[in-house]
């Protein structure tokens, strides 16, 4: 370090700097490598202690550099704070770099300006600098991360005179933008095209649809994996949609199932109102099935497991393509089959209408010597042929004492409303179900018409008739203005769906007996409407099951020993009377594939079907004979035609009838049950579905149970 350094020639620098316009002179590197020797050699005897010192003499004719102290940098973990504290405290000598130290970096400092101006004119050398360095604190990892050379580029500053540079920037700046959409579909795991958990939302759909549980439509559901599988590079969208894809897979689960339409839930949502927390929940919890939640459970274990290892969801889009297509192809090989069904269970249903608006029943006054009786009728709701096989009653004594008994009545409806409606309107054909809250003729109407016949109508019901109306439409509908009895003092048997008390029967007709013994009137037409087998009652008691379905053997069993105990106490009484018990509808005690137990929103054979009887009692009358069964198609039309006959012949006038007498050339009707949206036709033996449609599936659930039986 002590070598004889030339004597510079400080008044030449500005010439020199000017002659450097456009590239370095060959001892730049040299000047460079040595600037760096002196820099090192400094620090080191700065760490040992020692100091460095160029004789004034040799530079007398340069100012030293400016005496410093070079600090431990701010970075570097090599020393600790306390080795750092104690070399700021130790009075280090100060340290002069080499006289010739200042005129190299005043060369450099001439230098920069020319080498940058040159490397600008070239373009090879971007004109900017680094505003935040790595060793810059300032700023954080992922700042520094982003300093990317196209980020650079874009944020260079655009020479207006170089044009031929836009088309480069442009571009970069086009990276960058393309980098910030990228990332996140790189970082974001919800861009990946995949359905992810929606997969088993698929698989569970078409598992339940093999079992045939629900049905499914492979299009629609398509569509809905389309949209699962579009990329989202949002965090909000991605949110929104799967709020959106959430409730489109409810409606999409509602619309594969065999539930009510929607439309049909909305206008009913003012009943479903009226019910009980208890018997929601009770519904609620037969859509639960043991043998549906394991299947479900091991296929989803499945589906984990399987997922881990290859991509399933490419398997149900393919399952559910060829679903699509095998059903398409079925279809069409089965267009013809179906249009010819169509177009004759059309026709079957026009005819049927048409040959129903043409038949009536007409009543005869009696006699004014004729032997007065009464006309009771007894009308059940929740009880069909199914429903008394299901609980195993079908042996039950009631159905030997009947004098008739009707196997293959259809009541042509699901609810208790339009049940009633019918029954009423019983001397004319079935009416559609669209026009039945429409006014009839006259003669319609069985109780107005009993009454010009000379019997004093009578209503009766073991419940308050609030819900659905139900006296109301008794009233408008079926033309009884008579007002119901009173039920104050009687036992309360049960509590209906609704928390309404519902009254014991026995003592409810046990009342209106006592109350006709006292009556002046010779004849009496008394409507007795229960409801104690409805779906939803609870039964008080130790011996009370909250599961309505459970204890419907024991309400029906009580029903059917009180029903007998009355027409045991009426013949004891000495009334004359013609009784007659037409239930409303079935419970659905089983239910079926397309609709749960308790479920009546499709009026199949198993809900409409009912057990009809009716019996000859008292004064003494005895039947001649074996009671008679009749397996034909029946309805209302065949209770009239009875009524009719009796009243044109009675049987208490010589003591002594023969059933067959009251029951020939009785009116058949082909079995068409209705509801609002829902038509169940018989054609051939086989029975068809039709959904406010013009189309007709085939039950064949029901075929299959009805074979079986």
């Amino acid at each position: 370090m002590n070598r004889a350094t030339p004597k510079p020639n400080v008044s030449n620098n500005n010439d020199a700097s000017r002659g450097v316009g456009h590239e370095l002179p060959y001892w730049s590197g040299y000047l460079d490598r040595l600037g760096e020797q002196v820099k090192k050699t400094a620090s080191t005897n700065i760490w040992s202690g020692e100091s460095v010192r160029v004789p004034a003499t040799e530079a007398s004719e340069l100012k030293p550099a400016p005496q410093h102290r070079i600090r431990n940098p701010r970075g570097d973990r090599r020393m600790s704070a306390e080795q750092r504290r104690a070399l700021m405290q130790t009075d280090v000598p100060a340290v002069s770099l080499p006289a010739w130290s200042a005129y190299l970096a005043k060369l450099g400092q001439q230098l920069k300006p020319g080498v940058a101006k040159a490397a600008k004119a070239r373009g090879t050398v971007p004109t900017y600098g680094i505003k935040r360095p790595i060793g810059d604190r300032r700023t954080g990892p992922r700042q520094r991360r982003s300093q990317s050379s196209s980020e650079s580029i874009a944020n260079t500053r655009l020479d207006k005179g170089r044009w031929r540079y836009f088309v480069p920037r442009l571009l970069g700046r086009l990276v960058v933008n393309l980098r910030r959409v990228a990332d996140p579909l790189e970082k974001i795991a919800y861009a990946h095209i995949s359905l992810g958990l929606w997969g088993y939302y698929f698989a569970a759909k078409l598992a339940l649809f093999g079992l045939g549980t629900i049905t499914f439509h492979p299009m629609e559901n398509l569509l809905f994996a389309a949209l699962l599988l579009l990329p989202v590079s949002s965090r909000l969208l991605y949110r929104l949609r799967a709020i959106f894809a959430t409730l489109l897979a409810l409606a999409l689960l509602y619309y594969d199932s065999w539930l009510p339409d929607i439309r049909r839930l909305i206008t009913q949502a003012s009943q479903l109102s009226d019910f009980s927390w208890a018997y929601v929940v009770e519904l609620s919890g037969r859509f639960f099935s043991w043998q549906t939640t394991g299947l479900l459970l091991a296929l989803s274990i499945a589906y984990w497991i399987v997922s881990r290892r290859i991509r399933v969801g490419v398997f149900i889009v393919l399952g559910m393509l060829m679903l699509w297509g095998w059903q398409n192809a079925a279809r069409l090989s089965a267009d013809k089959a179906i249009l010819n069904v169509d177009l004759d269970m059309n026709k079957v249903l026009q005819d049927f209408f048409l040959k129903e608006a043409q038949r009536s029943i007409l009543f005869v006054t009696p006699q004014t010597d004729a032997v007065p009786f009464d006309v009771i009728f007894i009308h059940v709701c929740s009880l069909s042929w199914d429903d008394v096989r299901a609980v195993g009653l079908e042996d039950h004594p009631l159905w030997q004492r009947f004098d008739i008994l009707m196997k293959k009545f259809n009541s042509a409806a699901s609810y208790s409303g339009p049940a009633a409606i019918h029954f009423m309107r019983a001397k004319c054909g079935q009416t559609e179900h669209g026009v039945m809250y429409t006014t009839v003729a006259d003669k319609c109407y069985l109780m107005n018409s009993l009454q010009l016949s000379g019997f004093e109508p009578n209503l009766v019901l073991n419940h308050d008739g609030k819900f659905d109306d139900f006296l109301g439409q008794l009233k408008k509908h079926g033309r009884l203005n008579a007002p119901p009895m009173s039920l104050e003092g009687l036992e309360v048997a049960q509590h209906a769906f609704d928390r309404s008390p519902v009254y014991d029967d026995f003592s409810v007709l046990d009342r209106w007996l006592q109350t006709r013994q006292t009556s002046a009137s010779s004849r009496v037409a008394m409507y007795y409407n229960t409801v104690s087998m409805h779906d939803g009652n609870h039964v008080s008691g130790a011996d009370a099951s909250s599961d309505t379905l459970v204890n419907y053997k024991n309400r029906l069993n009580k029903f059917l020993d009180e029903t007998d105990r009355f027409l045991q106490k009426l013949e004891t009484s000495g009334r004359r009377a013609v009784v007659v018990m037409v239930p409303e509808h079935g419970a659905a005690i089983r239910g079926d594939k397309r609709q749960i137990a308790g479920l009546r929103e499709i009026p199949t054979p198993s809900i409409s079907l009912v057990p009809v009887g009716i019996k000859m009692v008292g004064g003494g009358v005895q039947r001649e004979g074996d009671a008679l069964t009749i397996d034909q198609p029946t309805s209302y039309l065949a209770i009239s035609h009875i009524i009719e006959r009796t009243l044109e012949q009675s049987p208490f006038a010589n003591g002594r009838f023969r059933s067959a007498d009251y029951v020939q050339n009785y009116p058949h009707t082909r079995f068409v049950s209705q509801n609002e949206t829902v038509t169940v036709a018989e054609s051939q033996g086989q029975y068809y579905l039709s959904r406010g449609a013009s189309q007709w599936d085939a039950y064949t659930e029901f075929n299959t149970l009805e074979s079986g039986r």
